[in-house]
C-alpha cells in the first residue's frame, strides 16, 4: 500500500514539474515561476503532512525521492559557489577602470558591510528584548537535543581558540584546501587569496601590460564559462524550490513551529526593519528606493526561495549594474558580501540568539554593557560567514562562544531554521547591493542616469 501511495505522490510531483517546464517554454518570467514553485511546494507539503503525517513511511519515502531534485539542486549551487566567488573577485580587478584606487573601494565596501551588520545587530537585539525572547521557557525535544550535540561538536574545534586566533583562522594558509570548502572559514579565505591575485595583476599591469592583457583575457574566458554553468544551474531553480519546500513543509513539526512562533515573528520584524534601513541608505545615496525594490526584487526572490547568497551572485551583480553601479564595484560588493557583514545570518540571527540565551547564563540581556559587547562581537565576527548553507550556524557559534554563552541551546531553533533562513538570505543579498551603491556614490562613479532610466522603463 505504501508503495502505491509513493508512486501516486511521485507521479503528481512529476506532473507539477512538467507544468513548470511548460511555463518556461511559454516564456513565463523566472521570478513568477520561482514564486509559483514556492507556493505550490508549501501547499503540497501541507497536503502530504495532513494526509500521511510528518513521520510516516510514505512521507519519508516521498521526500527522499524529492530530495534527489531539491538536495541535488543545492549541491550544484555548492559545487559552483567557490569557483564563482574566486573568479568574480579576480574579474573585479581586471575590469576595474576607475580613477579611485582599489584600497578606497575595498574600504568603503567592507566598511558599509560591517557598519550595517552592527546596525542590524542592534535592531535584532531591540526586537529580541521587545518580544521577550527567553530560552529558559523553551523545551527541548529529541531533535533539538541532537542538534545541540551537533553544535557542541562544532564548537569543540574552536573552543580553545582566543578571539584573535579565531580572526586568524579567516586567513588562508593552503588555498587549495579552502577551494574544497573544508574549513568553516574557507569562503573568506578564498576571497582573500583572490584579492592577492587581483592586486598582483594591477602591479603587473603597470610594468608588464602585455602579460597582464593575456591574463585578463584568460580570466574573462573562465568567467564566461563559470557564468554559463551558473545559468544552467539557475534554470533548475523552480524545480529545486518546489522539491525543497515540499519536503521542508511535509516533514516540519508544526507544534514546535507554533511554540517558537514568537521567535519567527520577531525575526521577520527585525529583517523587515533592517530592509527599510537599506531603503533609507540607498535613498540617501541618490537611488530612488522604488527603483531599488523593482530592480532588486528578482534577485531577492531567488535568494529567498533558494536560501543561497552565492547562487544569487550573478543576479546580484546584474541588478547592481542596472542601478548604476560600475561592473568592478558590483563584482567586489557582491563577492565580499558573501562572506562579510551578512545582515541576516551574521548579525540579526546571532544577536537575537545571544539575547535569548543570556538569561540561562544568569546575564541580564537588557544591560547596556552586554548589548554593546554583543554588537561589537557581532560586527567583528561577521567576517567569514559562508554564502551557501551553515553560515548562520557558524556565526552563532562564534558569537555565543565569544560571549561565553551555551552554544548548544541554539539547537532549539532547528524546527524553524528553514523559515527564518529564507528571509535572512534575502537580507544578506540586499546588504551587498547597498554596499555597492554606497561605494559607487562615495567614489563618484554611480551612474544616476542608468538608475533613472531603469525606473522609467518599468513604470
Amino acid at each position: 500500500m505504501n508503495t502505491f501511495l509513493l508512486v501516486v505522490n511521485l507521479v503528481i510531483a512529476a506532473l507539477i514539474i512538467a507544468g513548470f517546464i511548460f511555463l518556461e517554454k511559454k516564456h513565463v518570467s523566472f521570478s513568477k515561476r520561482v514564486l509559483l514553485a514556492l507556493a505550490i511546494g508549501i501547499i503540497a507539503g501541507f497536503i502530504i503532512q495532513f494526509t500521511y503525517g510528518s513521520a510516516s513511511q510514505v512521507t519519508t519515502d516521498t521526500t527522499s525521492w524529492l530530495g534527489i531534485i531539491g538536495s541535488g539542486y543545492v549541491k550544484f549551487l555548492q559545487m559552483i559557489s567557490i569557483p564563482l566567488i574566486f573568479i568574480s573577485i579576480i574579474t573585479a580587478f581586471t575590469r576595474l577602470q576607475l580613477k579611485t584606487n582599489v584600497a578606497k573601494i575595498g574600504l568603503w565596501i567592507i566598511g558599509t558591510l560591517v557598519v550595517t551588520a552592527a546596525v542590524a545587530a542592534l535592531i535584532g537585539i531591540g526586537y529580541a528584548l521587545l518580544f521577550q525572547l527567553d530560552a529558559n521557557h523553551i523545551s527541548q525535544g529529541t531533535i533539538e537535543i541532537s542538534r545541540a550535540k551537533e553544535l557542541q561538536d562544532k564548537f569543540a574545534s574552536i573552543s580553545n581558540l582566543s578571539f584573535p586566533q579565531k580572526i586568524l583562522e579567516l586567513l588562508p594558509s593552503n588555498p587549495f584546501l579552502d577551494f574544497t570548502g573544508a574549513r568553516a572559514t574557507s569562503t573568506i579565505a578564498v576571497v582573500i587569496f583572490a584579492a592577492f591575485i587581483g592586486i598582483a595583476f594591477l602591479g603587473v599591469k603597470r610594468k608588464q601590460p602585455k602579460e597582464a592583457a593575456s591574463f585578463s583575457a584568460g580570466v574573462d574566458a573562465v568567467y564566461a564559462i563559470i557564468l554559463r554553468i551558473v545559468r544552467l544551474i539557475l534554470r533548475l531553480t523552480p524545480y529545486g524550490v518546489f522539491a525543497i519546500m515540499t519536503s521542508t513543509v511535509a516533514t516540519s513539526d508544526l507544534n514546535a513551529i507554533l511554540k517558537l512562533g514568537n521567535f519567527v515573528i520577531a525575526s521577520y520584524v527585525a529583517l523587515i526593519s533592517m530592509f527599510i534601513v537599506h531603503l533609507l541608505i540607498v535613498s540617501l545615496s541618490g537611488v530612488n528606493p522604488i527603483t531599488y525594490v523593482r530592480t532588486a526584487l528578482p534577485t531577492l526572490t531567488f535568494a529567498f526561495t533558494s536560501r543561497t547568497s552565492a547562487g544569487a551572485l550573478p543576479l546580484n551583480i546584474d541588478a547592481q549594474q542596472k542601478l548604476g553601479v560600475p561592473s568592478g564595484i558590483a563584482n567586489f560588493a557582491a563577492s565580499f558580501g558573501l562572506s562579510i557583514g551578512q545582515n541576516g545570518c551574521a548579525a540579526i540571527y546571532p544577536a537575537m540568539l545571544a539575547i535569548m540565551i543570556a538569561p540561562t547564563a544568569g546575564i541580564n540581556p537588557a544591560s547596556w554593557s552586554f548589548i554593546f559587547t554583543v554588537i561589537a562581537v557581532v560586527a567583528v565576527s561577521s567576517f567569514g560567514v559562508a554564502g551557501v548553507g551553515g553560515g548562520a550556524t557558524f556565526a552563532a557559534i562564534i558569537v555565543l562562544s565569544t560571549l561565553n554563552l551555551p552554544v548548544g541551546l541554539a539547537g532549539v531553533l532547528i524546527s524553524i531554521e528553514p523559515l527564518i533562513d529564507m528571509g535572512r538570505t534575502a537580507l544578506n543579498v540586499s546588504d551587498s547591493m547597498v554596499a555597492g551603491i554606497v561605494t559607487s556614490r562615495a567614489t563618484g562613479s554611480l551612474d544616476k542616469e542608468s538608475s533613472d532610466q531603469n525606473l522609467a522603463s518599468e513604470a
